[in-house]
């Protein structure tokens, strides 16, 4: 079932503003929050992590019906790229190096920011990029 656009973008929209604060912050506590919302997301697809949830509860009851609709699967993989990297960051901030910290969120962040500022979805780009090359080796 087609998912509504603008739920992912609301979620990428938090996603920014919590990795912002991470990076100014250094909190690791922050970033395991984080990384625990992107493994609901990967697993569970964008409607079963915290910021899909508060999106269809409070958010989109507000809003008028939806006029554009996507796949769920390349915004999942885009929650499962974002896990990667955050995971990457919480092993920066916590067991070190640093620089490895505010590198992956730094990446993570300029993701979710590229989504809610203009729309582009890095991580759905590239599950299409890895389809079309999987689907071309068959």
């Amino acid at each position: 079932m087609d998912i509504d656009v603008r739920g992912p973008r609301f979620g990428a929209a938090v996603t920014t503003v919590v990795l912002a604060v991470v990076l100014v912050t250094g909190s690791a506590w922050l970033l395991a929050w984080q990384t625990l919302a992107f493994l609901l997301g990967a697993a569970g697809g964008v409607r079963r992590s915290p910021y899909g949830w508060l999106f269809a509860r409070v958010v989109r009851p507000r809003l008028g019906p939806p006029r554009a609709f996507e796949a769920p699967e390349p915004p999942r993989f885009a929650q499962a790229v974002g896990l990667l990297f955050a995971g990457l960051g919480l092993v920066g901030f916590t067991l070190g190096p640093e620089w490895l910290g505010l590198a992956a969120t730094g990446a993570a962040l300029a993701a979710a920011f590229l989504n809610v500022a203009f729309g582009y979805c890095l991580g759905c780009e590239l599950y299409l990029l890895v389809r079309r090359a999987t689907v071309r080796a068959e």
